[in-house]
């Protein structure tokens, strides 16, 4: 086949120091109060769920019913995007969710805060998706890794310091952390509703180029890789992470509860030392030379994690887990941005990215779960490190998606 020209949008392979645009900024200050929220309420939902004399299981089904509803409404948040934007999209999922926390606030009995909570996580993948439409149609492609870096890291800083002010705030009443996640999303919304600029992000200022179908999309090696390992990421450091390894501390490793915060947060700070340059290395030597160690080394320490007998080891292997993450993060999401492309509406395509990651978030903890129970933890973590190294043996198939496609037909 003769080769043809590179794209004119393909970004030049080197780093990139020149200041954000005010548009990422303020995508940024959105992301940091959306998480600074959700840290609020994550540490004491299921202590309010049992104000209500229900059980440990329906505790966990108020925790759980979010990804649900995550996934199943992932689809319809795609197709809206495509039909009002990201912007507006985004704006409104905000606004639902912000609503829905606060109608917790007020549940009355188990089954209000059941639905209460499932409507927040339709509006939660909303914005989820919306949000990387517009990262991708804002972010010039030169600095589409740096700016995945820089989005990550505003959330992780929210998540951290999300917990710690929603433990002060409990004691004023388990109600009001849902109150005041209800007004940081406010704040969000009211911050990218009048601060952002209405340029490219919306459907009627999209580009004429006709927005990406999936079926474009899953013809392309690297959205099927992307798609996998979003699969394996969620499976591993959004399901199991927060579901297993908290049971692993207190059954197998005999400590007290705090020692699971404690390995979730060296796990913050591994994750965070890898985003501080992930994102730009990723700009200048390409996705793959990223997100590959990223999953291997992920994938590696998570199954040591079951095997580990005391909790130096133990931290260790969740502090070099993070790190790991940390450098698959940004590359993962710049990935998908260089298969859309600049200009192109991907509500779909993005949709689906996310509810691969949901999906994995869903079923990995089950099946840590049974596999614990029936052959005990070093089993359950060495198959949940394994998803991942799965995940890198497709990388090593699918193309470099930094380069122009036809370089690699």
């Amino acid at each position: 086949m003769t080769e043809q020209p590179r794209s004119v949008e393909e970004p030049r392979i080197r780093p990139e120091k020149e200041p954000l645009p005010r548009d990422i900024k303020v995508m940024l200050a959105a992301a940091f109060l959306i998480a600074l929220g959700f840290g609020l309420v994550a540490p004491v939902l299921p202590q309010f769920a049992t104000t209500f004399d229900v059980g440990a299981t329906a505790a966990a089904v108020i925790v759980s019913i979010f990804a649900f509803m995550r996934l199943v409404f992932a689809p319809a948040g795609g197709s809206l995007i495509g039909r009002f934007g990201e912007r507006n999209v985004y704006v409104s999922g905000l606004l639902i969710v912000a609503v829905s926390t606060a109608a917790c606030a007020f549940a009355q009995n188990y089954w209000q805060l059941l639905i209460f909570r499932g409507l927040g996580g339709a509006g939660s993948v909303m914005f989820t998706v919306a949000a990387m439409g517009l990262l991708i149609r804002l972010a010039p492609p030169e600095r589409r890794g740096r700016v995945s870096g820089a989005y990550a890291s505003a959330f992780l800083i929210g998540s951290v310091l999300g917990p710690v002010v929603g433990g002060l705030l409990a004691g004023f009443g388990l109600r009001v952390p849902f109150l005041a996640y209800a007004a940081a999303l406010l704040v969000a919304a009211l911050v990218v509703h009048t601060m952002l600029s209405g340029e490219g992000t919306s459907a009627q200022d999209a580009s004429p180029a006709p927005p990406m179908s999936l079926k474009e999309a899953v013809t392309d090696s690297a959205y099927r890789a992307a798609v996998f390992s979003s699969f394996g990421n969620g499976w591993v450091t959004f399901g199991v992470r927060m579901a297993t390894i908290p049971l692993f501390a207190v059954a197998a490793l005999h400590s007290r509860p705090e020692t699971a915060a404690w390995a979730l947060a060296v796990f913050a700070v591994g994750n965070a030392t890898a985003l501080t340059f992930s994102g730009r290395l990723a700009d200048a030597w390409g996705r793959k030379p990223l997100l590959i160690p990223g999953l291997v080394i992920t994938g590696l320490t998570t199954g040591v994690i079951g095997w580990t007998t005391d909790l130096p080891a133990f931290f260790a292997a969740s502090a070099v887990a993070g790190f790991g993450s940390g450098l698959l993060g940004p590359a993962q999401q710049a990935a998908v941005a260089d298969v859309i492309g600049r200009g192109r509406s991907g509500g779909k395509v993005l949709a689906v990215f996310q509810m691969a990651a949901d999906t994995g978030a869903i079923i990995g903890p089950v099946v840590a779960g049974i596999l614990a129970d029936r052959f005990g933890y070093g089993l359950a973590f060495a198959v949940t490190g394994g998803v991942l190294l799965l995940t890198a043996a497709g990388w090593l198939l699918a193309r470099e998606p930094l380069k122009s496609k036809s370089d690699w037909q």
